[in-house]
């Protein structure tokens, strides 16, 4: 079950854990934040939730309607995502990345402005939603540390 937050604390740990950003780290940081984030949207439309585990690093936070939910670890993740009942309560069939636009990178760690959406089943566009998603590179492995979303 994920943790609830104050959400002051949990951005005062994103900042402590940022470091500096240059241009020159973006070429070499890129591509694998990019394959993460690919590989996160990916596990999410199959409704794959091993696999969407398998595109994050823990633990991982997500902020968004309100709440700070932090996941401590795969299996609290797995346990808490039931991705057929999202789609049966919202119509959702699957989302699209329709941009992402790295804002800050170093070697370890990309920050990636994205805008996504949400589909039905007859492919109609049900609404798109701004967010900001922090991925990083852990023991050679990119994936989606935190994420904060304007989407419920």
């Amino acid at each position: 079950m994920a943790l609830r937050m104050f959400p002051i604390a949990a951005l005062l740990w994103l900042l402590a854990c940022a470091a500096p950003s240059s241009a020159a780290d973006r070429p070499a940081a890129e591509p694998g934040a990019l394959a993460a984030m690919d590989a996160f949207m990916a596990a999410f439309n199959a409704r794959d939730v091993a696999a969407w585990a398998d595109s994050l690093h823990f633990p991982h936070v997500r902020i968004a309607s309100g709440e700070v939910l932090v996941y401590p670890d795969r299996e609290a993740f797995i346990a808490a995502m039931d991705l057929d009942a999202f789609a049966a309560q919202t119509g959702w069939r699957r989302s699209a990345w329709d941009g992402m636009r790295v804002i800050q990178a170093s070697p370890q760690k990309v920050h990636i402005a994205v805008t996504f959406t949400r589909y039905d089943a007859d492919g109609a566009k049900m609404a798109s939603y701004d967010s900001l998603y922090v991925v990083e590179n852990v023991a050679g492995r990119w994936g989606v540390r935190a994420r904060s979303s304007f989407a419920p």
